[in-house]
C-alpha cells in the first residue's frame, strides 16, 4: 500500500532535495526564526540568540545548540553565594553560556515563562529560575516577614537590573494583582512577586475541630499586599527552596503580567 504524502510537494525536485520522509512533523516543528535574546520555542523549550552576549542558565539545562558555544560551571556564584546556598538550602547551581549561535534550555519539560527587566528586580524561588542575560545580577535574600520566624525563616532569590530572565512553572501560572484586593498563597505554589509587593505569614489552623481531625493542610500561606504582582502556578510541586523553612508591580516587567 502506497500512503498519500502530506503537508510535502508532488514532486521532490522543486524542494531541491531529495526528501523520503512525508508529513508535517518538520514544518510544525521547525525553529522559530524570531532573532530575539530570549524566545520561546514552544511552551517547554527556550531558544536564547547569543548575538546578545553571555547568559547565565541552569546547570544541565542544554538540550540543544547550533554554533560554537561554550560552557562553563559557575556553581552557587562566589563564595559569599556558596555559603548563603550551604546555610539556606537556597540558591541557582549555575552555568555561563557564551559563543556565537543558538541555544536551547529545558528543565523536566516544564512550561517556560520570560520576563524583561529594566532596571527592576523580581524576588523568584531559586528552583523555578531557568536563564537570564548576564546583565542581571542576583543575590540570596532572607524574606523579611512578620511572620517569618514563626516559618523558620525564609529566602528566595533576588533577581536585579536590566535584561531578560526566563523562569519555569509547573503548568500555565496566573499572575494576581495585589493592589486590588487581600492575596494568600500556598507557600509551595507561589513562583516569585514584583518589586513592590510586600510578604507576611499568616497561620490559619482552620480551628479546634479542624486540628482534631488533622488540620487542612493549608496551616503556613503567603500573604501579599503592597502594588505589584504575585506569580501562581497550579501545582505545589516546588519540593524545596526559599518557599519553605530554612530545612528544606513594577513598570519594567514586561508582557507576562499584562
Amino acid at each position: 500500500m502506497r500512503w498519500p504524502r502530506v503537508g510535502w510537494p508532488t514532486d521532490q525536485r522543486e524542494t531541491g532535495k531529495s526528501m523520503a520522509i512525508h508529513g508535517k512533523l518538520f514544518s510544525d516543528h521547525a525553529e522559530n526564526q524570531a532573532t530575539d535574546p530570549f524566545v520561546q520555542q514552544n511552551k517547554k523549550l527556550l531558544k536564547v540568540s547569543m548575538a546578545y552576549g553571555p547568559v547565565l542558565a541552569l546547570n544541565g539545562s542544554m538540550v540543544a545548540y547550533q554554533g560554537n558555544i561554550t560552557f562553563k560551571n559557575k556553581g552557587s556564584g562566589g563564595l559569599n553565594k556558596m555559603l548563603k546556598s550551604a546555610m539556606t538550602g537556597e540558591g541557582v547551581d549555575l552555568m555561563e553560556c557564551a559563543g556565537q549561535g543558538e541555544l536551547f534550555l529545558a528543565h523536566d519539560a516544564a512550561d517556560i515563562q520570560i520576563i524583561y527587566l529594566e532596571n527592576d528586580s523580581i524576588s523568584v524561588n531559586g528552583n523555578s529560575v531557568l536563564a537570564f542575560s548576564a546583565s542581571i545580577d542576583w543575590d540570596i535574600h532572607r524574606i523579611q516577614a512578620r511572620g517569618g520566624m514563626m516559618a523558620g525563616g525564609m529566602y528566595n532569590v533576588t533577581l536585579r537590573g536590566t535584561g531578560y530572565v526566563a523562569i519555569t512553572t509547573h503548568g500555565e501560572p496566573v499572575a494576581l494583582d495585589v493592589s486590588g484586593a487581600p492575596t494568600f498563597g500556598d507557600a509551595q505554589a507561589v513562583v516569585l512577586w514584583t518589586a513592590g509587593v510586600t510578604m507576611d505569614i499568616k497561620v490559619d489552623t482552620g480551628g479546634l475541630g479542624s486540628l482534631v481531625r488533622g488540620g487542612t493542610g493549608e496551616l503556613v500561606q503567603m500573604a501579599f499586599g503592597g502594588q505589584g504582582y504575585v506569580l501562581i502556578q497550579p501545582s505545589e510541586g516546588i519540593a524545596t527552596g526559599g518557599h519553605k523553612q530554612e530545612s528544606s508591580g513594577s513598570s519594567g516587567i514586561g508582557g507576562l503580567f499584562n
